[in-house]
Order: C-alpha cells, then sequence, then structure tokens
C-alpha cells in the first residue's frame, strides 16, 4: 500500500509541472480520493492497531486531506467482519468449549465488526439476548510492527499534516491504549466502574456484564438496542431532542471527569447509541482513563480562568499541566487572546451556539498554520490531558454531525466550577 501510495504521488507531482493550476488541483483531487479508498479497503481488511489508526484518523478530520478524511469514515461504521470458523475457534480458545454447548442461540453472521474485534448476537441458556465480543487471533502480537509500519507508510507517503514529533506521539498514545483495549478483563473491571457509577440513572443505560461468559479475549454482554449517530435525524428526532442529547453528552462526560475523575475516552461514533426519548447507551469500555484529583484541579483553574478571558494566568496553568514547555519562547498575551476566542466559543455564553454551522476546527487549523512556526518548542501534547483533549475534539465532531444547538455555559457553571444552580 504505502509504495503504491508513494508512486503515484511522485507521479502526480511530475505531471502537474505540465498541467495549468486547475487541472493539477483536480488532478490532486482525484489523487486523494483515490488513495483514501485505497487506505480505508487495506485497513479494513488487516484489522487490529492499523484500522484503529484509521478510524481515529477519520475522527480527527483536519489531520489528512479531505478526500482521505471522508474515504476512511467508512471504517467508523462497517469492516469486513473475520470467517466464522476463526471466530468459533478463538472462542473456544478463551472458554474452553464450543459456542453451541456455551450459548442456547449463537449467531454465526457478526452483528458488529470493529478493529480488534467483532460481535455476535446469541442467547443465554437462561434466555438472556446478549453480545459476544471476540478479540481476533493475532491483534495483540501484531500491535507494535504494524503501528510502526503504518507510521512508515503515512510520512513516506507525505499525507499528515503535522509534525513527525506529533506523528510519534500520537501513535504512543494509540499504542498504550490499544493495549488497554485488548485484555478484555480490564474492560470488565470499567464496566463495573461505570455501571455502579450509572446505577438507576435517568438517561445513560449501559450491559449488564455476564462474567461466567467472559475472559481476557471474550466479552459477553446484555443486548442493549439503540440508534446510531447516523439514525439521529428528524423526523424521528426533532430538533429539540437533538439538542438535549447534545447537552446529555457534554454533561455525561463532563461529570466522567469532573466527579467520577475516570472518562469514557474513545469517541468514536460506533461506542454510542441513542434513543427518541433523549436516552442514550454507552458500549466498549476498553479505553477508560482516571484522572488523578491533581490533574482534575489543574483544569478547573484553567477553566475558570479561561472562561473570564484571564489570559495573563493561562500561560501559568498550561506549563502546570505540561502542555508549555519551560524552555520554550513564552507567548505574548494577543496569542493567548485569539486561542481563548477559538476555544471558549461554545462555552462562554449563555446563548444557544449552532455546532451546524461551526467553523472552529478551521479557525484552529489556520491558527497553528500562522504560529506554529513562531512558537515550535513552546508546546506539546501533554500526557496528562491528553485523553480528555480526545474525549473534548472527538465529541466536537458528534455535535457538529448531530447539528446541536445550544448554550454548555450553565454546565460549565455547574461541573467545573461548581457553581449553584
Amino acid at each position: 500500500m504505502s509504495a503504491s501510495i508513494a508512486k503515484n504521488v511522485a507521479s502526480h507531482k511530475v505531471k502537474g509541472l505540465f498541467r495549468d493550476e486547475q487541472s493539477h488541483a483536480q488532478s490532486q483531487e482525484q489523487l486523494y480520493t483515490d488513495i483514501g479508498k485505497q487506505i480505508a479497503q487495506t485497513l479494513g481488511e488487516m484489522k487490529g492497531a492499523v484500522m484503529k489508526v484509521g478510524q481515529i484518523a477519520s475522527q480527527v478530520k483536519d489531520m489528512l486531506p479531505e478526500e482521505v478524511a471522508s474515504a476512511l469514515e467508512v471504517l467508523q461504521k462497517e469492516s469486513p467482519p473475520m470467517p466464522y470458523p476463526m471466530i468459533r475457534r478463538q472462542l473456544i480458545k478463551a472458554l474452553g468449549d464450543t459456542p453451541e454447548n456455551l450459548f442456547a442461540h449463537f449467531d454465526e453472521t457478526p452483528f458488529a465488526a470493529a478493529s480488534i474485534g467483532q460481535v455476535h448476537r446469541a442467547l443465554t441458556k437462561d434466555g438472556e439476548e446478549c453480545v459476544v465480543k471476540i478479540q481476533y487471533p493475532g491483534v495483540k502480537e501484531s500491535c507494535d510492527s504494524d503501528l510502526k509500519h503504518l507510521k512508515r507508510a503515512l510520512k513516506l507517503a507525505g499525507l499528515v499534516k503535522v509534525n513527525p514529533e506529533v506523528i510519534d506521539q500520537t501513535f504512543e498514545e494509540i499504542r498504550r491504549m490499544l493495549y488497554e483495549e485488548l485484555d478484555y478483563v480490564h474492560e470488565a473491571e470499567n464496566i463495573k466502574l461505570f455501571r455502579d457509577y450509572y446505577q438507576d440513572h435517568p438517561y445513560i443505560i449501559m450491559p449488564e456484564l455476564i462474567e461466567s461468559l467472559s475472559s481476557e479475549t471474550v466479552l459477553t454482554l446484555s443486548y442493549v438496542p439503540g440508534d446510531s449517530l447516523q439514525q439521529v435525524k428528524q423526523p424521528q428526532y426533532s430538533q429539540d431532542t437533538i439538542n438535549l442529547i447534545g447537552y446529555r453528552i457534554f454533561e455525561t462526560f463532563g461529570k466522567q471527569i469532573y466527579d467520577l475523575h475516570a472518562v469514557h475516552s474513545d469517541p468514536h461514533p460506533g461506542n454510542f447509541a441513542f434513543r427518541p426519548d433523549g436516552s442514550i447507551v454507552l458500549y466498549d469500555f476498553g479505553a477508560v482513563k482516571r484522572i488523578p484529583k491533581e490533574t482534575i484541579e489543574k483544569l478547573r483553574g484553567l477553566v475558570a480562568d479561561a472562561i473570564e478571558g484571564k489570559v495573563d494566568t493561562l500561560d501559568k496553568h498550561l506549563l502546570a499541566i505540561g502542555v508549555r514547555q519551560e524552555g520554550g519562547k513564552k507567548p505574548d498575551p494577543e496569542f493567548y487572546g485569539e486561542w481563548l476566542d477559538i476555544f471558549m466559543a461554545p462555552f462562554r455564553s449563555y446563548d444557544p451556539f449552532d455546532f451546524s454551522a461551526s467553523n472552529l476546527h478551521k479557525r484552529v487549523l489556520g491558527k497553528v498554520k500562522r504560529d506554529g512556526l513562531k512558537y515550535i518548542g513552546s508546546f506539546q501534547p501533554s500526557p496528562e490531558t491528553m485523553h480528555v483533549d480526545r474525549v473534548i475534539s472527538g465529541h466536537y465532531w458528534t455535535m457538529v454531525d448531530l447539528g446541536v444547538n445550544v448554550s454548555f455555559r450553565p454546565l460549565v457553571d455547574q461541573i467545573v466550577l461548581r457553581k449553584a444552580a
């Protein structure tokens, strides 16, 4: 794949020397469309770490050319399934018996297929509808080498629009996240934590763990249906309901961060479902980050001053959480003021913010391009807050895709600033 892409990119550059600007632009658009389809097909077939990278890249839509990111969106919705005999062998290896003996019924056709495993509907011996997530063979063993080769391929093709250091840091974070997601015993512990937290909750719905049919590579949960993000459309979902869902998503993850100190940190759309009454179904608890109280207080102080526009204290806060580097050039107040104007737009006002018309992501990219060289060495992603950043940026796109039009300021007051309603 990487050799083919590099060859096509090089050929496009050579041919561009002999084309007018309009023809060159049209050719480049077609090139990126073809590359995107090729990457999506290859990553979908390979599964594991490389497919997970494709899903994350399609969520971070400004990291790649638009045509490539659009083609990768298919990895969020579907994936070629593994043959059932292979899945059956994995289940026998993990649980010590055949699906015929373990379940009253086991559907050989997968209910869903994802990056590191696929899900099958089943019926327990007690008659309970359930879903069985079975990890693909060899995923854990090939994780490091797959990530190394994919990173090399993306760099070779020259597709990623960020500097090499950020690519390396991003891939390291993905590697850590994948090893957590590959341990289904760890995920089972996360499910118990969140089940206790959301017991009798008015709008959060979670599946129940069936421990007797689970192991390190097989996870069996009660079946909890809901509509996908793509199905949350009018007329079944009114704009008021869509706004309510958006409000509740922000409330849910705000309280996970600031109250529970543990956040569901994979904002992939397939990990959530919705219902017309405004309920939210949470799936897949492989990627959960515990957040130290010290980090919470640092974030609380940062948000409090950012809401009030205190540019003079932002540098201190960013140094404390490890985003600003001690040896780098200190930015001027105007620099921070522009960033506040971008990042605080959905949170500062009590008037609704229309995410369907949002251009915040374009403004972010424009400012990075404009000021990136000026402050090289001043900023880097912080391991302390990287998971929180991913939750916020991922659910920003959820709000955009849903077309949410609501103010989050009351929730910021309540959850982050601890102001009385």
